[in-house]
């Protein structure tokens, strides 16, 4: 088998190096799964840039999600065959033509839909389904805010969300994303590059009226979130995506941990309001059950027409360096597969 080594923390065209490995056989509980590619997410760019706690030591394959078809089961799997085509989380791994994985991270999925879609309901999906679905309890007539919404988790965030008649306020930096946003039906789009979100949503009257806010960057987004919070409402922690901004400068780095704040329990009870963090990977390696709940959850939803992932863009394999400096750009709208 053939698999993308990650073997130096830098820029994209150094540090991957494709080599040849022998191809596995799956253990008790385990499925091998042939693949026809993978996503990308913003976690494999911190990777790359040596700034994701949760990336093995290097020379590593890192990769969260693969579409292909099974060659080899584990004993003891059920529910699943040989030849069956199918989306798979990996816990690394996943820049390769052949993935092993644990049974409960593999699910079946229609054969006409593409790698991007495909792809886009494993880490990015299934991070947006269980927040709104395992972490709040949202209604009909609440209030929540997406940043970058535009992106995977943005874009799989605000149809779920409008599925339960959440008004949606969504931010990104471009025209085209707004533009981007109303077509998906984000009620107040927000250009955070040309305005402060904070003052934006005051300004039009909901501050103190939201009831969710999902953020993957952190720092101070973290206390302004805080800060447009109702009564019951929570922040959804997600990522960290300003730490690429401040990397190999301590002093940023120093700010950005700052800005996340300081917090008190009292705080959370006096206000009744709350910081729920989320990592995935956690949930599959301590919450198996609820993992493949909500793997399940996110291709019934596409199976009933109530999402559908949005394809930013498919690079063949040999680009996957540009493939890194697209979706580091932050120009990417949607699923950026490999």
């Amino acid at each position: 088998m053939k698999a993308y080594k990650l073997v130096k923390n830098g820029k994209p065209t150094e540090a991957f190096q494709l080599e040849e490995k022998p191809t596995p056989e799956p253990g008790a509980g385990e499925v091998l799964i042939q693949s026809e590619g993978f996503g990308l997410n913003f976690a494999d760019v911190m990777a790359r840039l040596g700034i994701y706690k949760d990336c093995p030591s290097l020379p590593t394959v890192i990769g969260y999600e693969n579409v292909g078809h099974i060659k080899a089961l584990g004993e003891g799997v059920e529910g699943l065959k040989v030849g069956q085509r199918v989306l798979a989380f990996t816990r690394f791994g996943g820049y390769a033509d052949h993935i092993l994985t644990p049974a409960m991270g593999v699910t079946p999925i229609p054969e006409d839909l593409s790698i991007g879609e495909a792809t886009a309901l494993a880490t990015q999906y299934m991070t947006a389904y269980y927040a709104v679905e395992e972490c709040l309890n949202l209604h009909e007539g609440d209030y929540a805010l997406v940043h970058a919404a535009a992106g995977g988790v943005g874009t799989a965030l605000i149809q779920i969300l409008k599925n339960k008649g959440v008004t949606i306020f969504g931010t990104a930096g471009s025209p085209d994303k707004l533009n981007y946003l109303k077509d998906l039906g984000v009620d107040y789009p927000i250009n955070y590059r040309e305005k402060d979100y904070l003052e934006e949503i005051k300004k039009l009257g909901f501050e103190r009226k939201i009831d969710a806010t999902f953020n993957p960057i952190g720092g101070d987004y973290v206390k302004k979130d805080y800060a447009l919070l109702n009564a019951g409402g929570a922040v959804v922690i997600f990522g960290a995506s300003k730490m690429t901004e401040a990397r190999g400068n301590p002093f940023k780095m120093i700010k950005l941990l700052f800005g996340f704040g300081f917090w008190s329990p009292i705080k959370f009870v006096t206000s009744s309001k709350s910081l729920i963090g989320l990592n995935m990977l956690r949930i599959a390696d301590f919450k198996p059950t609820t993992f493949q709940r909500c793997l399940k959850g996110v291709v019934s939803l596409v199976e009933q027409g109530v999402i559908k992932p949005t394809v930013g863009k498919e690079f063949d394999h040999t680009q996957l360096a540009d493939a890194h400096t697209y979706l580091e750009s932050r120009k990417s709208i949607g699923k950026v597969a490999v």
